[in-house]
C-alpha cells in the first residue's frame, strides 16, 4: 500500500501542494489530474527518491519494483528490441549470471539459473517484448533497427515498451499517449486494464482515464485529494460543488446554453446513422460535463473567417507520396475529395497508413504526383502540426509573435487575445525558449486562430494539453464555421467535433460509416488477419525445411525483388545520417549565447528558418524510410 501523510512539496519558493494524506491499495488504478504546473510530475518525482517532501510523508513497501517511463533515450546503437528488453531487470540480473555459470563452467549453477529463468519465463521474453513493440506501432523490422536511428516521438514509444516490459509492482506514466496515434492508444488502454500491479497514471486523455482508473487524484488550490471512479464520475462531483458557488453560477448556464443550442441545432440535421447517434451522446455528455469547467483559464472562440468560398479545396484523381530515386513512392491512389465551409471531417487508420501525407496534400502541393488539387481564390488555412512548434522563435515573447503577424491590432487587443488562451499579465513579455510543451502548443493556436482561416488542419492538436484546454479548444470547434480535418488520438476531442470519419487504408481514403468503437472493432478484425499468416510461420518451423537448393533458390529471388527497394532504403539512411549531423551542428551553434546578442539577429534567423527545413525533411525521409520497411516486411 501507498501512504501519504500530511504532505507537503515546494520546488523552490513555490508550494505545490501541502497537508494532504490518503492511501493506494496494491492493483489499484489511480489518474491523476490538475493543471500544468501543480505538482504531478513532482509527485513521481517524490516516489522514486529523486525529490524529498518539504513535510509530511510518503511511503511504499519496500520490495515493490517501480517501473517509469525515462524522458530520454540515448543515441545507442543497440536494437530496438534490446532495449525493450533491459526494462526487464531480473531477467537481465539472470542473463548476465548465467553467462559467468557459463564461462566458469559451473553447472550446478546453470541449472539452478536455468530454473530461475524458467520461473519468471525468462526464454520467452523476447516475444514479449516484440509483441509490446507491436501494440506500440512498431513493425516486425522496426525491432531490430539501431536505437539511434529513431526519431524523438518512437524513442518515447520504445521508453514507453520498456517500462511495460518491467515486471513491476507500481507503475508510473505520465502522459503515456502523447505520442501515440490512436490504435496504440486502444492497445494500450487493453494492455493497462490487464496490468495486475498498482498504477499511477498521470494523463490528460479523459477516455483513457474513463476506462481504465477506478480512482482519480486531483490536485487543486495547494491540495490534493483522491476521490474514486473513473473521470467522469470525478467530473460530475466536481460540477455539483461548482454550482454550489454563487460567482460561478450565471458563467455555468451560458456554458450550459452553449452547450444545449449547439446539441438542438445538430440533432435538428441529423439522420438515424449509429455515427451521428454516437456524435449526439458526446455531445450531450458534454453539456452535462461542461458546469465542471466554468474556472477554467482557457475561453477563446474562432472569428468567422473573412470569406468563406465553395467549394474551399477540390482534390481530383490525385496519387500523393514522394518522390524517390528508383521512382514514385505511392501512399495515397486515386483520391477525390471536394471540402466546403461547415465540412467536420476526422482521418482514421493505421500509423503509416497516409493520414499524415493526406493532410500534407490538404496544406499544399508538396505531395501531389499526380491529378488535381485545386485551391479556391481566397483559402485561407490555417495547419497545426508538432513540428511547427520548432519553429516558434524562442527569443521572442508570446506577444512580439503576435505584434509580428497583426501589426495593425494594438497591444491591449492582442494580450485581451492571448489572455483566453491563458498568457495571462507579464506571462506574454517572457521569451517562448522556456515555455513547456503545452504552453508552446497553446501559443501556435492562438497564432491559428488569429489568423480566422476557413480550412483548418489539426494534426494532433492535443498533444501536450491538459484536460481544461482540450475542453476549450472542443467547445470552441463546434462553432467554428470553415472547414474542419483532423487527426487525433483523443476520442473525447473526436467525438465532440466529427460529423464524418475517414478511414485511411490501403492507398485509398473512404467515409467510415461507423462509430469510435465500430473503429477499435475494425482494428481488432484486421489484426486477426494478419494471425493466419503467423500462425502459417510457426507451422513451418516445426515442419522438415525445404531442400536446401529449393530455399536459397527461393532466398535468391527474394533477394533480386527486393533490390530496388534496399537501394532507396540505404540512400535515405545516409541522406538521414547526414541530416542529422547537420542538425546536431546547428544545434550547437544555437547554443551558443554571443548568438543571441543584437547584431546576430540576422543570423539566429536564418540558423533557425536552417534548422526548421532540416526538420521537416528529416520527418519526410524518416516517413518514406518506415514506409519502405514496411514493403520488405
Amino acid at each position: 500500500m501507498i501512504r501519504i501523510d500530511s504532505l507537503a512539496i515546494r520546488r523552490g519558493p513555490r508550494l505545490l501542494f501541502e497537508n494532504s494524506s490518503l492511501s493506494i491499495h496494491p492493483g489499484q488504478k489511480v489518474g491523476i489530474t490538475g493543471g500544468n504546473g501543480c505538482g504531478k510530475s513532482s509527485l513521481f518525482a517524490l516516489i522514486q527518491g529523486e525529490v524529498s517532501a518539504d513535510e509530511g510523508v510518503l511511503t511504499i513497501p519496500e520490495r515493490w519494483v517501480v517501473a517509469h517511463v525515462a524522458q530520454e533515450t540515448p543515441s545507442l546503437d543497440c536494437e530496438a528490441i534490446d532495449l525493450v528488453m533491459d526494462g526487464d531487470r531480473e531477467l537481465r540480473r539472470l542473463q548476465q549470471q548465467l553467462e559467468q555459470a557459463e564461462q566458469t563452467e559451473d553447472g550446478v549453477r546453470q541449472g539452478e539459473l536455468y530454473a530461475a529463468m524458467e520461473a519468471i519465463d525468462g526464454f520467452n521474453a523476447r516475444n514479449r517484448a516484440a509483441r509490446l513493440m507491436q501494440g506500440l506501432g512498431f513493425s516486425v523490422p522496426q525491432e531490430g533497427m539501431r536505437v539511434d536511428s529513431f526519431s524523438g516521438g518512437w524513442r518515447m514509444r520504445l521508453n514507453l515498451a520498456q517500462a511495460l516490459m518491467a515486471r513491476s509492482d507500481l507503475l508510473l506514466l505520465d502522459e503515456p499517449t502523447n505520442h501515440l496515434d490512436l490504435d496504440a492508444v486502444f492497445w494500450l488502454e487493453a494492455w493497462l486494464k490487464q496490468y495486475e500491479g498498482t498504477l499511477l497514471l498521470i494523463s490528460h486523455d479523459r477516455d483513457v482515464l474513463d476506462r481504465v482508473v477506478d480512482g482519480i487524484i486531483h490536485i487543486e488550490r495547494q491540495h490534493m485529494e483522491l476521490s474514486s471512479g473513473n473521470y467522469s464520475a470525478f467530473e460530475r462531483a466536481r460540477a455539483e460543488r461548482l454550482a454550489q458557488q454563487q460567482s460561478a453560477h450565471e458563467r455555468q448556464q451560458r456554458e450550459r446554453e452553449h452547450m444545449h443550442s449547439f446539441v438542438e441545432r445538430f440533432r435538428a440535421k441529423a439522420t438515424k446513422a449509429k455515427q451521428v447517434q454516437s456524435r449526439i451522446k458526446a455531445l450531450e455528455r458534454m453539456e452535462t460535463i461542461a458546469p465542471a469547467h466554468v474556472d477554467s483559464p482557457f475561453h477563446f472562440q474562432f472569428m468567422p473567417p473573412k470569406k468563406n468560398p465553395h467549394p474551399l479545396l477540390t482534390i481530383e484523381a490525385v496519387q500523393a507520396g514522394y518522390r524517390g530515386d528508383a521512382g514514385n513512392i505511392v501512399i495515397l491512389d486515386e483520391l477525390s475529395i471536394t471540402l466546403n465551409p461547415g465540412d467536420r471531417l476526422a482521418l482514421l487508420g493505421r500509423n503509416g497508413a497516409g493520414k499524415s501525407t493526406l493532410m500534407k496534400l490538404l496544406s499544399s502541393a508538396s505531395t501531389l504526383l499526380q491529378g488535381r488539387r485545386e485551391e479556391a481564390q481566397a483559402l485561407q488555412i490555417g495547419y497545426f502540426a508538432q513540428h511547427q512548434l520548432e519553429l516558434l522563435d524562442l527569443q521572442a515573447t508570446p506577444l512580439l509573435h503576435m505584434q509580428r503577424n497583426h501589426p495593425e491590432a494594438t497591444e491591449q487587443e492582442l494580450r485581451d487575445f492571448l489572455g483566453s488562451f491563458g498568457f495571462n499579465g507579464e506571462r506574454v513579455l517572457e521569451q517562448v525558449g522556456p515555455f513547456s510543451g503545452g504552453e508552446k502548443a497553446r501559443l501556435v493556436l492562438a497564432m491559428i486562430v488569429r489568423q480566422r482561416p476557413n480550412l483548418l488542419l489539426l494534426d494532433e492538436p492535443t498533444n501536450h494539453l491538459d484536460l481544461e484546454m482540450r475542453h476549450a479548444l472542443t467547445v470552441a470547434l463546434q462553432s467554428y464555421q470553415g472547414a474542419l480535418v483532423v487527426v487525433s488520438h483523443d476520442r473525447y476531442l473526436l467525438e465532440g467535433v466529427a460529423d464524418q470519419f475517414l478511414l485511411v487504408a490501403r492507398q485509398q481514403v473512404e467515409p467510415f460509416s461507423g462509430d469510435l468503437d465500430d473503429y477499435a472493432q475494425w482494428l481488432r478484425a484486421s489484426d486477426k488477419q494478419v494471425q493466419p499468416a503467423e500462425a502459417n510461420s510457426i507451422q513451418k518451423e516445426a515442419t522438415p525445411m525445404l531442400n536446401r537448393k529449393e530455399q536459397r533458390r527461393a532466398e535468391a529471388e527474394l533477394r533480386k525483388q527486393q533490390a530496388p527497394l534496399r537501394k532507396q532504403v540505404n540512400t535515405l539512411e545516409r541522406s538521414i545520417e547526414k541530416l542529422e549531423g547537420k542538425r546536431v551542428q546547428l544545434e550547437q551553434r544555437l547554443a551558443e549565447p554571443d548568438l543571441y546578442q543584437e547584431d546576430a539577429k540576422v543570423e539566429l534567423k536564418q540558423l533557425l528558418q536552417e534548422k526548421g527545413g532540416i526538420d521537416q525533411q528529416l520527418e519526410r525521409e524518416e516517413e518514406q524510410l518506415l514506409l519502405l520497411y514496411e514493403e520488405l516486411e
